[in-house]
């Protein structure tokens, strides 16, 4: 038998295996994917890692948008762990090797971790493509349409408008596939990913502002030229982190006709649109500990002066801290010169830090 110049690599085709019954967010493998590689040709959506069969046949039809999906999955990891770099947990296991079978247990699992992560996935997807829209990187779609409202005295709409319907029909349909597929795990957790992926679209649409630009003689602003933008990932990860911490537990029951997801204490009322869910309690992310998917804080550095939870007390959960020493060198006592640069000498400080026991 002849063998084929295109031949996959085995990790590859292990994770493209497994990726049909796995994770719904396994597609964030696909951040690995190599930057020379240009998904150009339909054969390219072969290469890419953790995608289902219902997203490989949107890769297929839509070469040009998984460059930016791409980017998307590198967005989501670093913004996540980002996010959580005060905090016990602190999304490490979010960066798995692209042929692990699935994720670690906290993310595995409906935890609280999971659920911001989906809503998380969610939200930067459709942030990335309605993004791009803008910036011209995709000749799928434009500028967002201009608003129907007539603007204030003083204002008119201009400029280009983050594209946020197309970054929301496109986002969806290439996030949510694992879900909606037949294998796709129970319909507990089904539910619960869906629900939360809805609630980090929903922070997105919230996060549609009125950005200006003035006009005028001598920068008086007599004239604003306005479009609607969305606001920067970060601002809307540190939303959807505040709906983490406050999230609300829930249960799998029959409500009528069907089963539902409603709150575990409070089952009176039904889930809200605007709160992230989760079945399974989280452990303290203290230890290590592989079965629950705890990594646990050893040797993760702390805040000694904090009072919040990346303090030397809570981050390292009691065990205590080891302070050690680093020399920095920093840019210091710049100078502008006429016309136009600025030297300037570096300089050493020795700066304390602390890690956990």
């Amino acid at each position: 038998m002849r063998s084929s110049s295109h031949a996959l690599p085995l990790g590859v085709l292990t994770a493209l295996l497994l990726s049909q019954v796995c994770s719904g967010i396994k597609w964030l493998a696909l951040s690995h994917t190599p930057a020379s590689l240009h998904i150009n040709q339909t054969q390219h959506c072969k290469q890419l890692p953790g995608m289902v069969s219902s997203q490989a046949q949107l890769c297929r039809s839509n070469l040009e948008l998984m460059q930016t999906i791409i980017q998307a999955a590198r967005e989501v990891k670093k913004t996540c762990q980002k996010t959580f770099t005060d905090m016990r947990w602190n999304c490490s296991s979010i960066d798995i090797p692209v042929d692990a079978p699935k994720y670690r247990p906290d993310l595995d699992r409906g935890t609280r971790e999971a659920a911001f992560v989906y809503a998380l996935s969610a939200a930067t997807i459709s942030h990335t493509i309605a993004r791009a829209c803008t910036t011209g990187d995709l000749r799928l779609c434009s500028c967002g349409p201009i608003p129907a409202e007539i603007p204030e005295p003083g204002y008119r709409w201009g400029g280009c408008a983050d594209n946020l319907h197309y970054g929301l029909i496109m986002g969806s349909k290439f996030s949510d596939a694992p879900m909606k597929m037949k294998r796709s795990g129970s319909h507990a957790n089904k539910l619960m990913h869906l629900h939360n992926s809805e609630v980090g679209r929903q922070a997105l649409r919230d996060a549609l502002v009125m950005k200006c630009k003035c006009h005028g003689v001598s920068g008086s602003c007599s004239i604003r030229t306005c479009w609607r933008g969305l606001q920067d990932l970060r601002e809307i990860a540190m939303d959807l982190k505040t709906k983490y911490l406050s999230a609300t537990k829930v249960v799998h029951r029959p409500m009528g006709t069907r089963k539902q997801l409603v709150p575990k204490d409070i089952d009176i009322r039904p889930v809200r649109e605007n709160e992230l869910v989760y079945l399974q309690s989280s452990p303290d992310f203290c230890t290590k500990n592989e079965k629950q998917g705890s990594v646990g804080t050893q040797d993760r550095q702390c805040n000694k002066t904090s009072a919040g939870s990346d303090s030397c007390d809570l981050m390292c959960c009691g065990r205590g801290y080891n302070p050690y020493t680093e020399k920095l060198v920093e840019r210091c006592h710049c100078k502008y010169h006429w016309c136009c640069y600025v030297t300037c000498k570096k300089c050493e400080r020795i700066v304390e830090r602390y890690v956990c026991k």
